[in-house]
């Protein structure tokens, strides 16, 4: 082990991806908690056959689970869950000490997590529903308040019938043997029936993933294995969500990431279309000088999984000749059809959103797995691309390959120390909607901040540059990108705290992302941080933040809010004639923005449901991606 483990000892872990539950289910294993890593073994843990591992950052919640009564198949009754990304892992100790012991050593080692959930399930999923409160979405909103410091496992249980006063006797126990077959046989033909089908999915769940790669990706380190568009690689781990173990045909073995390869299973389309919904190309037809768009979606009506379709090009018989691909939207030419699609579905199943061969390769979540102290004699520094809040940004080169913009941190500028223990948790944000953290340079002063570099720079500059040059598609696609970046962010946890036009940045290909998110924390600009000052955001908070500074992925929503009607307004500064205590007075008295004249009153409806001055009344990230992706995929006509 390679470092000091904090717990050890045999538990039952049941099994994650089973949808029945059955005894054989419930597996024993050998249980090693480090300061960093949960993992679990198949033997002994000197052996190394390690079964499992969870990165202790990524851990949302660790709880007892309330069993109300029903039947645990297995000779431990007393479960514990640790719930991670999108899955909760089911343990049971042997004993209510046991329990209690892990559950708070846990929580003690995840207490500075970001994405601690607020609340969480206190019964088991099983068969397809949450047990306390029936809700048949696995990633439904948590129904009894979590308390990250409370200690909650620690308070009796009713006892289970039978098992009173043997809490300890059971820990020293060996499993209890398998009961005799009833003496006419019944049930024999069930159980062989039940563990055929077991080990069948066990088979199952063994076979080897194979994926094809979409990018290039040249591996920087020797624990890397580089990747060749079009090569079929087999996924040998998946313990992080950014970077996969795998094996090339050659053998040799090493990390790639994870957002760089696709299931082989759509075929060699898929990989044309890189597998983003929206992903499309432009190809000769089988008929000589007629062409036919292919379109990559997630989802079909009636159809299910993902799907690509093809459209054929159409042309009018009239002089002079138009194309179309729906009959009511015409064009005299192919690349003006092309523009309007892409910010209207107008009869597709997507809007044409990523043009494949235009786009550059996606970030990764830094440069290599588990890399993220970046070597400062590795970064070529290239022209000033401006000063933020933190100090000088400059367009760099790592290692000569990859661009990158480099933010020198100001001395006393913010809370170094704070910052770079975080760091490590922000690059594992990593989405198409995010500007990507590569990694710090933490060992000298100044500190650097390595960043994915976006061509065209600052939201609120290029909508002010752009004035009077776009559509409604276009605007609400700007929207919809920010929203993404958010509802990622929402989904993990992580409240921005700073969300504006300004802290969103746009690349060559006019993909906005959202750029800073929870920088505002580090800030050590008194001006900054207190509402009194005109640096304070006012005119982006709601009434909890700048009443009473309490942020969430709801007061994210208000400022995304205010960002629609920046993105509305090209670039106008929000309560432009009123100072910030004004705006103070305004807001808690119900005043609101104006609706800006590009804005359908739809839009400015979903701006006014994010100004709900009850921040519950306020809609996820989740559902304004939803309403938008309707506005932008219905017929505009």
């Amino acid at each position: 082990m390679s470092a000091e483990p904090l717990l050890e000892e045999t538990l039952i872990k049941r099994s994650q991806q089973k949808k029945r539950t059955s005894p054989l289910n419930y597996k024993e294993r050998l249980f090693v908690l480090t300061r960093s890593k949960l993992s679990y073994y198949d033997g002994r843990a000197e052996k190394k056959f390690r079964k499992g591992c969870i990165e202790l950052s990524r851990v949302r919640c660790v709880e007892i689970v309330k069993n109300g009564g029903g039947i645990i198949p297995c000779q431990n009754k007393y479960p514990f869950q640790v719930v991670y990304d999108t899955n909760t892992l089911y343990v049971f100790a042997p004993s209510h000490d046991s329990r209690s012991v892990w559950v708070q050593t846990l929580k003690d080692v995840i207490k500075h997590n970001l994405a601690i959930e607020a609340k969480f399930h206190p019964q088991f999923w099983q068969e397809g529903a949450w047990l306390c409160c029936r809700q048949a979405e696995k990633l439904a909103l948590g129904c009894e308040k979590y308390n990250l410091f409370g200690d909650i496992s620690r308070k009796p249980l009713p006892p289970i019938p039978g098992e009173e006063r043997k809490d300890k006797v059971t820990s020293r126990r060996p499993p209890p043997p398998p009961k005799p077959e009833d003496e006419d046989g019944g049930g024999e033909d069930e159980d062989e029936d039940e563990e055929e089908e077991e080990e069948e999915k066990e088979k199952e769940e063994r076979r080897e993933l194979v994926v094809v790669a979409l990018y290039d990706f040249p591996g920087t380190e020797p624990h890397d294995l580089s990747l060749v568009t079009g090569g079929e690689y087999v996924i040998l781990e998946k313990s992080d969500v950014n970077w996969y173990k795998a094996r090339n045909q050659y053998g040799e073995e090493g990390y790639i990431p994870s957002n760089y390869v696709t299931e082989k299973k759509l075929g060699n389309l898929a990989q044309f279309t890189r597998s983003f919904k929206g992903g499309f190309i432009v190809r000769d037809s089988s008929t000589p000088g007629t062409y036919t768009v292919s379109l990559y979606t997630k989802s079909v009506a009636g159809e299910g999984g993902p799907a690509i379709k093809h459209y054929h090009i159409k042309e009018t018989q009239s002089s002079p000749k138009q194309f179309y691909l729906a009959e009511k939207h015409l064009f005299s030419s192919i690349p003006e059809l092309i523009d309007y699609h892409k910010h209207n579905a107008a009869g597709l199943v997507a809007r044409l959103r990523y043009p494949v061969g235009k786009q550059d390769n996606p970030s990764t979540a830094g440069f290599s797995y588990e890399k993220w102290e970046i070597n400062p004699s590795e970064l070529t520094f290239m022209k000033e691309l401006g000063s933020g809040q933190f100090g000088l940004v400059r367009l760099g080169k790592w290692r000569a390959q990859h661009k990158v913009a480099i933010k020198a941190i100001r001395e006393g500028a913010m809370h170094e120390e704070d910052f770079i223990e975080e760091a490590k948790v922000m690059m594992r944000l990593s989405h198409p909607k995010l500007v990507q953290l590569y990694g710090v340079c933490s060992q000298q002063r100044p500190i650097y901040i390595v960043v994915e570099f976006m061509e065209l720079g600052c939201l609120l500059n290029v909508l002010r540059q752009r004035r009077g040059g776009f559509t409604l598609g276009s605007l609400l696609s700007v929207c919809l990108d920010v929203s993404e970046g958010m509802e990622h962010l929402e989904r993990n946890g992580f409240i921005h705290r700073d969300l504006a036009a300004r802290n969103c940045l746009v690349n060559g290909a006019l993909v906005v992302k959202v750029s800073d998110f929870g920088m505002a924390r580090y800030v050590l600009d008194d001006q900054y941080t207190s509402s009194s000052g005109a640096k304070f955001p006012v005119k982006w908070s709601p009434p909890e933040v700048f009443n009473f500074c309490r942020y969430s992925s709801k007061s994210d929503v208000w400022s995304y809010g205010v960002l629609m009607w920046e993105v509305f307004t090209e670039g106008r500064m929000p309560f432009e004639h009123n100072q910030n205590h004004e705006v103070v007075s305004l807001v808690t008295q119900g005043h609101r923005l104006f609706r800006p004249k590009l804005a359908p009153h739809a839009t400015y409806e979903l701006m006014q449901l994010c100004w709900q001055e009850r921040p519950e009344e306020r809609p996820s990230f989740s559902q304004i991606c939803q309403i938008i992706s309707s506005a932008l995929e219905g017929d505009a006509s």
